[in-house]
């Protein structure tokens, strides 16, 4: 369920076309080079959103909680195969199904030194089993309803500066309304 030791990111330039590979390792500092990722959003069929905390022994945002998986893709891999790997790496959930809503997400933010630059798909999925976090990837995990993890944003929240800006974006979207929406009937 490890992730590989050389593990790799796609640097991209401006218009996300590809210019090379870096080590995902030694990439993120200061001036890290922009490069793909992406952002997973998952929930149980009542409607709750799997969080999680960031594994301490991350180098970047370490011990941050964030929303329920986030990742790199790999050269020659679609966003959504991405997204599936990772969800399997951190949170031991094989197949998940998810769709894209946010294919156009860039963002840029820094802490404690360290940059994140990426062109980021934001995702969403269900998921009908339980998560067993990878403790390499991931400190803890808890479900909230939709509706709760957008009040504790408001102020200092303490999530990923990225899930912040992409729940807001998302709760503006009409598709991912819809989803809602879809999982709250009876």
């Amino acid at each position: 369920m490890n992730a590989p030791l050389t593990d790799h990111v796609v640097l991209v330039d401006e218009h996300n076309r590809e210019i090379g590979t870096a080590d995902k390792l030694t990439v993120h500092h200061a001036e890290t080079p922009l490069h793909r990722g992406f952002s997973v959003f998952l929930f149980d069929s009542s409607g709750n959103l799997l969080l999680q905390q960031r594994s301490f022994g991350k180098k970047t945002w370490p011990g941050v909680w964030s929303n329920s998986c986030c990742g790199h893709i790999r050269l020659g891999e679609s966003a959504v195969q991405a997204m599936r790997r990772r969800i399997h790496e951190e949170l031991g959930i094989a197949g998940a199904e998810v769709a894209v809503l946010l294919p156009d997400y860039r963002y840029r933010y820094a802490r404690d030194g360290v940059v994140e630059n990426e062109f980021c798909p934001v995702a969403v999925g269900i998921i009908n089993e339980p998560p067993r976090p990878n403790p390499d990837e991931v400190a803890a995990v808890r479900w909230t309803p939709w509706e709760a993890f957008l009040a504790e944003l408001e102020g200092d929240s303490g999530f990923s500066e990225w899930s912040i800006e992409e729940a807001r974006l998302l709760a503006a979207d009409a598709t991912f309304q819809a989803f809602l929406a879809r999982l709250r009937r009876p």
